[in-house]
């Protein structure tokens, strides 16, 4: 089941998207990493599509990648003694850590201690996804008084974003930390994390996830981006959470910090994942709108390792279409010329590393040979996502005998991951490749495909090897 295109298709499931007819189908269609949003839905319905994708796995020979996306604080207001109220452009408007208090049209909880500790006068707090803008003239430990900037209705447990400052709070809460555990215990393959802020964060959740997943930052505020380079280092992959980046970012910047995240990412080799309403009014509507299909297209122009659906495939009418639909654009962007020219220009950085250097070798191969395909040969993933960091013109196959890297790779660009048994030698690796690139129909008897791995086998980067060969 090798797809016909290189950048991956994530989608979340959700109520729409739960019986196996219709993960199957979703797989089908072209899904090659699935989400499950802890945000929503019981241990019970996460354990239950798991097993699915699982039994799908199994029947296919295809490894399917599995995303656990952690909810991530929830800084929310307080209830209302009315259950709403309408606040006007300059009102003065108290909140207060007194969750006691039912708040009015004066004053409203907001029980997070975290936030008035980060707060200065004026900072501006977000209320309702920005629908409402409060200014800080004064603050202490326990309070905040505010002017309102842009007035509107506000009602109870509405969320509150204060986009100007870090926070002094962990990214994981305590339903965290009990979701990481359940879904480790399942099997997961990767883990997104919510709220980051600074690496910090990312070493937090890797000292308790350890080597049982692979970590993706997920960048939805401002004061991730001023530490993008160091997140992107610490961090396995990244996700762009588009939504929350245009709640407390003006969504002018988006296209912009888009862009630059994809870049960031590129030049070290990590993937990277665009994300939130590529393909919204497909939660409704059986087609998207044109807009909508050239976001996606830009994703993929500008290199990006995966696209992903969200509310599209979750509880969407038309799961199936949206995969499908999204799979055409992939695969049509991938096929113009100018893509070619885009990759280059977003290129990756100079050689640093041995393996760097066997990667744009391999690129430099690809493009003077008539090369079927590139194997990496990879306990880790490590070569494979090398090979990837260079967007070779050839597929290439990340062929592992871990089913765990093999589930992994499912999520990098390019990359059609195959199980192998272990190998003892470069000349049993070659044979290997050979056959492999042969049984999966990508290469034909004749063909020239190349090889690469590290030496000694079984030691995490050390991509050191490149090996021509040729198929039969």
């Amino acid at each position: 089941m090798h797809r016909q295109r290189n950048a991956k298709i994530v989608a979340t499931l959700g109520p729409a998207s739960s019986d196996p007819d219709t993960i199957r189908a979703l797989f089908d269609a072209g899904a090659d990493v699935f989400r499950l949003n802890f945000s929503h839905g019981s241990h019970a319905d996460h354990r239950q599509r798991l097993e699915t994708i699982r039994a799908i796995e199994a029947e296919t020979g295809r490894p399917a990648g599995v995303l656990l996306d952690l909810q991530g604080p929830k800084l929310r207001l307080g209830t209302f003694t009315e259950g709403a109220v309408t606040l006007a452009a300059g009102d003065a408007f108290r909140l207060d850590l007194d969750r006691e208090v039912p708040g009015d049209a004066r004053r409203a909880p907001l029980p997070h201690p975290e936030i008035f500790a980060a707060l200065v006068p004026g900072t501006d707090l977000l209320v309702d996804d920005g629908r409402v803008r409060l200014r800080v003239d004064a603050c202490g430990p326990d309070f905040a008084d505010t002017r309102v900037v842009t007035g509107g209705r506000i009602s109870d447990r509405k969320g509150v974003n204060v986009p100007g400052v870090v926070l002094p709070l962990s990214a994981l809460t305590d339903k965290d930390r009990h979701d990481l555990e359940f879904g480790l215990k399942l099997g997961i393959d990767w883990v997104a994390l919510s709220f980051v802020q600074r690496p910090e964060d990312i070493a937090e959740i890797k000292a308790l996830v350890g080597n049982r997943a692979a970590i993706v930052a997920k960048l939805e505020k401002p004061a991730a981006i001023h530490s993008l380079e160091a997140i992107v280092a610490e961090a396995d992959a990244v996700m762009v959470a588009r939504g929350d980046l245009g709640v407390e970012m003006p969504p002018e910047q988006v296209p912009a910090i888009q862009k630059r995240i994809v870049r960031a990412c590129r030049k070290v080799g990590k993937p990277v994942i665009v994300a939130t309403q590529m393909l919204e009014s497909m939660v409704t509507a059986p087609v998207p709108t044109r807009a909508e299909a050239s976001d996606v297209a830009t994703a993929i122009y500008d290199g990006a390792d995966a696209v992903m659906l969200s509310a599209e495939s979750a509880s969407g009418q038309y799961p199936r279409d949206a995969v499908r639909i999204m799979n055409s654009i992939i695969a049509q962007t991938e096929a113009d010329p100018y893509y070619r020219e885009e990759l280059a220009i977003a290129g990756g950085a100079a050689a640093t590393l041995a393996s760097d250097g066997i990667g744009i070798a391999v690129r430099s191969v690809t493009e003077a040979l008539r090369v079927a395909a590139v194997v990496a040969y990879t306990c880790s993933g490590y070569s494979a996502l090398r090979m990837a960091r260079e967007r070779p013109r050839a597929p290439i196959i990340g062929m592992t005998p871990s089913v765990e890297t093999a589930r992994r790779l499912a999520l990098a660009w390019g990359v059609h991951p195959v199980l192998c048994p272990a190998v003892a030698d470069v000349a049993e690796m070659s044979d290997q490749a050979c056959a492999m690139a042969l049984g999966e129909d990508i290469a034909r008897p004749g063909d020239t495909i190349v090889i690469t791995a590290g030496m000694p086998f079984s030691v995490p980067g050390t991509t050191n090897l490149l090996r021509i060969a040729q198929v039969g």
